[in-house]
């Protein structure tokens, strides 16, 4: 896909046949043309009304596209393209033949403007429970936060990051290996802030040290922020941000320091903030524009057709 428009090609002089006044090709051509919209106005002649054509997110048939532009039926265009009166790339297309982005299709030599918008990913905001594996297997048989989410009709949801067994919070999954890498990879340091009670309150050399970094089994690890929340006694909480996501890592901080966390949970991850109206165990989509902003899209407002998808209200699956 992609290929550049060939011009010339060895395809298009089948596409050069002398058409009749009007724009149509000739009464006693076998493979009528559905519309004058595939040929130039003749001379003196006004255009009425404007072509219409879909936007398209991913490779389609090329008869699907054009029979869903108004162009003739699938029964047709795969006619025309038997008949050789139909180009991709300046080259003769073939019936099944898919097109996508960059791609130049003619029909008798005239240029059909077929559009392809960006693909919006999607985007779930997952609540996420204590008692529940990352994971889609495991051998101890504990429950997985895959089978809280909706089925997809085609591809798979991918755990942006992951949380241990004991920790709850906000867990995103995405349809877009991109998106994954973009939202995990150390390289675009994206914060991910942690609720954490304490057994006890930390001193100022305990917060010092967890800023300027303790010495790990993996090595040195240290909290971006680290803000006092306040509570009593075996309840007193913190909120850190740190930029990776090394395993049990806010645990073993604290651990080194002879601390423990009696409760952990991630309230945000990068610029997503786990609502408050989302219970544990619920997920819901995130809304387009949200997504668009998240993964660099050019916003709904300025893509082709309605491709906005309204976010789903939260759900709570079966009970294991």
């Amino acid at each position: 896909m992609g290929l550049s428009d060939l011009g010339g090609g060895r395809g298009n002089w089948r596409g050069k046949r002398p058409a009749a006044p009007g724009g149509f090709a000739k009464p006693d051509s076998p493979y009528p043309l559905a519309s004058t919209e595939l040929l130039p106005a003749a001379d003196g002649e006004r255009r009425q009304g404007k072509f219409q054509e879909p936007a398209y997110t991913e490779p389609q048939r090329l008869h699907k596209v054009l029979a869903a532009a108004g162009v003739g039926s699938r029964r047709e265009i795969e006619e025309w393209i038997v008949a050789g009166r139909i180009s991709v790339n300046g080259e003769p297309a073939d019936v099944g033949q898919k097109v996508g982005p960059g791609d130049r299709v003619r029909i008798n030599g005239k240029l059909m403007p077929i559009r392809f918008a960006p693909r919006i990913p999607r985007v779930l905001i997952y609540h996420k429970p204590d008692g529940e594996i990352v994971s889609r297997d495991d051998p101890e048989g504990r429950p997985t936060v895959f089978n809280r989410l909706p089925v997809l009709r085609k591809g798979r949801w991918i755990a942006v990051g992951r949380l241990d067994f004991n920790t709850s919070g906000l867990l995103l999954f995405v349809n877009d290996g991109d998106l994954a890498n973009k939202l995990m990879h150390p390289r675009y340091e994206l914060d991910r802030e942690y609720a954490v009670r304490i057994l006890g309150e930390l001193d100022e050399a305990q917060k010092n040290a967890l800023l300027q970094g303790i010495e790990l089994e993996d090595g040195l690890a240290k909290f971006n922020t680290l803000q006092d929340r306040g509570g009593e006694g075996s309840n007193h909480w913190y909120h850190v941000t740190l930029s990776e996501g090394r395993n049990r890592e806010v645990r073993r901080m604290f651990e080194a320091l002879g601390l423990t966390v009696s409760r952990l949970m991630r309230v945000r991850y990068g610029p997503v903030v786990l609502p408050p109206r989302l219970k544990r165990g619920m997920w819901e989509d995130m809304a387009v524009e949200d997504v668009c902003a998240l993964a660099g899209l050019p916003k709904p407002d300025n893509l082709t057709g309605k491709i906005k998808r309204p976010a789903r209200p939260p759900r709570r699956s079966q009970a294991f």
